[in-house]
């Protein structure tokens, strides 16, 4: 059976090659290449082999993965939340990202919160880390809030800029509502 999480307004799900509609919509999006990455993604066949290499085979080799966001009262994926394991850091991050239409009402902090709950809860994971770009400063607002501090900022894969490196222990840190 397929993991999933619910929470008030949200559920996540592991993505399905079938959501490369969606797949292709986020990682084209500026704030997505700007703050994230350029993934190289611009038709359907790349957005479906991105979900299987990344988030489904994640599932496949960790037990998580990036997640689709699902909005319950409409039923459309509205973004991505969950957990990465990249061969070189020490422990899982956070990763997120949602369309630019979904900013600003709470569904990163929603979705986020119950990813940190899983780490700890469904994965027995003792730490998260969280990779931000140093000019993202909502994204660094938001996993302050979560309960991440700034470990340092260095360099996460050779020949690329500097990224704001955050930890958290899940187990140990109740995200703070405001």
């Amino acid at each position: 059976m397929a993991f999933t999480l619910e929470t008030e307004r949200l559920q996540l799900r592991e993505f399905i090659p079938e959501d490369a509609g969606f797949a292709l919509r986020q990682l084209n999006e500026p704030s997505f290449i700007e703050n994230i990455a350029d993934r190289g993604v611009r038709d359907l066949e790349q957005a479906r082999a991105y979900l299987l290499n990344g988030p489904i085979a994640g599932y496949e080799n960790n037990g998580y993965g990036l997640w689709a966001v699902v909005e319950k009262s409409s039923g459309q994926i509205i973004g991505m939340c969950g957990l990465i394991k990249r061969p070189n850091l020490d422990h899982a991050d956070l990763g997120y990202a949602f369309l630019p239409e979904y900013f600003g009402k709470g569904f990163a902090f929603e979705a986020c919160t119950a990813s940190i709950a899983a780490a700890s809860r469904d994965f027995g994971l003792p730490q998260l880390l969280a990779i931000v770009n140093p000019d993202n400063t909502p994204s660094r607002h938001l996993l302050e809030k979560l309960g991440f501090r700034l470990q340092e900022i260095g360099v996460v894969h050779a020949g690329e800029p500097a990224l704001c490196i955050y930890h958290c222990k899940p187990g140990n840190v109740l995200p703070k509502h405001t």
